[in-house]
């Protein structure tokens, strides 16, 4: 068995598709979360020289986002130690238009280590496993900055162009930024769910403040509250963020999967239609 690919964040969004990628490529990598064996625990330092032992080549996400406070110098930390311990190569899952982000970016490739940075936008999957899913089964969605165009990316996309670029050493020193193939508005999103899950959703937009507001009424935690403030007030409304890139067709050789397929395939599932009861 090849355990010497390391994906911290093993259990994630990208991380558990990133593993099934390599799985389905004849290769078992170590899973980098708590519960592995060896764990890895990005509050518990000690577990990270473990973690690390006889690694080559690493898929590095950072919980919840390379934009929070910690962030960088825990990146910082990992980094060096990777270079100590042997590993040749990094793959970094980074934020467009996080100013944080890209500064924990530089950390690697200043480090000296084969890296290869991916970009991601929005993802899709934020709509049916996070922040969203919750107003999506009360059939209630109150957003704010509901016009504003995102070029939101399937987490399937984003995996496989993470394990395409951990494997080929073609795609070093390179940044990739992945897209979806089309740019689409909060309000877009909330109708295309309501019509392939066959439900009526309402929609209301409202101010940041309102939804910021809301959210602490929901006593959702602080360090989560401020992470989506960030966000949306500085990542979401950032230009650069409102463009199609066709990095993930030039890695792939064939084009991002749109936001109508991604919902087409969730509303399969039925987790649109557990509806939450008041």
């Amino acid at each position: 068995m090849n355990r010497n690919i390391l994906v911290i964040g093993g259990t994630g969004k990208t991380g558990r598709r990133v593993v099934e990628q390599l799985k389905n490529k004849g290769i078992e990598p170590r899973i980098g979360s708590r519960n592995a064996s060896p764990s890895f625990d990005w509050d518990d330092k000690d577990t990270w020289v473990n973690g690390l032992e006889g690694i080559e080549k690493m898929y590095v996400t950072y919980y919840p986002d390379l934009a929070v406070p910690g962030a960088k110098e825990a990146i910082q930390e990992l980094t060096q130690l990777a270079k100590v311990s042997g590993v040749k190569k990094m793959v970094l899952l980074s934020g467009k238009g996080e100013t944080e982000a890209e500064a924990c970016e530089k950390i690697v490739m200043d480090s000296g280590i084969d890296y290869t940075i991916v970009r991601a936008s929005w993802f899709n999957q934020n709509w049916s496993e996070s922040f969203f899913l919750d107003p999506i089964l009360s059939g209630e969605v109150a957003l704010p900055l509901s016009d504003v165009l995102i070029p939101f990316v399937d987490a399937n996309d984003i995996a496989e162009v993470a394990a395409t670029v951990l494997l080929d050493d073609s795609y070093n020193g390179e940044i990739i930024e992945v897209t979806g193939p089309e740019l689409i508005t909060f309000k877009d999103i909330v109708n295309i769910i309501s019509k392939t899950s066959n439900r009526r959703l309402n929609f209301y937009d409202i101010t940041l403040e309102q939804y910021i507001e809301g959210m602490k009424q929901m006593q959702i935690p602080n360090d989560v509250v401020w992470l989506i403030e960030y966000l949306f007030s500085h990542v979401l409304t950032n230009p650069n963020n409102q463009l199609v890139v066709n990095d993930i067709e030039r890695v792939l050789g064939r084009k991002a999967k749109t936001f109508l397929e991604y919902a087409q395939e969730t509303a399969k599932t039925g987790i649109w239609s557990q509806v939450e009861v008041q």
